[in-house]
């Protein structure tokens, strides 16, 4: 059982940064992959960010390269996701999910949702314009 909590959302103008954080519990948190999600007003979940076991392979959605990063600090059992030059159309409700994984690589399917096992609650970003 890994739970996720998820902080440091909130309200910034477009062109501002955020870091988000999520924590896990447990001693397994090496164990999984991770994924940053976003869900907008009456829109689907989707995939924004994910991160191989050791956070030596990282994976973005085209339209957050270049100005997300997403990390990981397993002594801290916590995953990073650092948000510069926001857009009005960033502002969703983020979460995090974990991926069990046996091997230290982005899988194929860390785009797919269904295929996480753990999320957290949220932490909702709101950009401005």
């Amino acid at each position: 059982q890994v739970q996720l909590r998820e902080s440091g959302g909130g309200l910034v103008q477009a062109g501002g940064s955020l870091r988000l954080s999520c924590v896990a519990s447990g001693r397994t948190f090496s164990s999984y992959a991770m994924g940053w999600f976003r869900q907008a007003p009456g829109k689907e979940r989707d995939f924004v960010s994910a991160i191989s076991r050791s956070g030596g392979s990282t994976y973005y959605v085209d339209s957050v390269k270049g100005r997300f990063t997403m990390s990981r600090d397993n002594a801290k059992n916590t995953v990073y996701l650092q948000m510069n030059s926001l857009k009005p159309e960033d502002t969703a409700v983020y979460y995090c999910a974990a991926l069990f994984l046996l091997q230290d690589r982005i899988a194929p399917y860390s785009s797919d949702s269904s295929a996480y096992n753990y999320w957290g609650q949220g932490t909702q970003v709101t950009v401005s314009s």
